[in-house]
């Protein structure tokens, strides 16, 4: 009998949806990555820390432009799965490493962001913005 593993993991991912109540859990098989959850209409990682996109980056291009110093002050949301189901997609970074994306665009945190639900990144520099579901 083959299987399908896909189907498996979608199956899964569903009933861990369910679960959490229409949290976003990341799922391939047992590989697991961190929750994407909406807070007060933003999306924020499973620590509750705010997700941003970046102005420059090109929607559905599958590049980060923020790398190098950037990448240190905004942090990429990391992804260790092979696939994931739209309007999520991966981004595969300068550096090598994988990047969740929303809708095309590239998501990063932002380290001045202290604790849960901070927004402090927010409109900086007119070009980092808070990711509304």
């Amino acid at each position: 009998m083959q299987v399908d593993f896909r189907e498996h993991a979608m199956r899964t991912i569903h009933a861990v949806l369910a679960a959490l109540g229409g949290g976003l859990v990341l799922s391939a098989g047992a590989a697991m990555a961190q929750p994407i959850n909406v807070s007060d209409g933003i999306l924020v990682n499973g620590a509750g820390m705010t997700i941003y996109t970046f102005d420059k980056d090109v929607a559905g291009s599958g590049k980060s432009s923020c790398n190098g110093q950037c990448a240190k002050m905004w942090p990429p949301v990391p992804l260790n799965v092979d696939w994931i189901e739209s309007p999520y997609s991966i981004v595969t970074r300068d550096d090598g490493s994988r990047q969740l994306a929303y809708k095309g665009r590239p998501l990063y945190l932002y380290s001045g962001d202290d604790k849960p639900g901070e927004r402090k990144g927010d409109k900086k520099n007119g070009v980092w913005h808070v990711v509304t579901d």
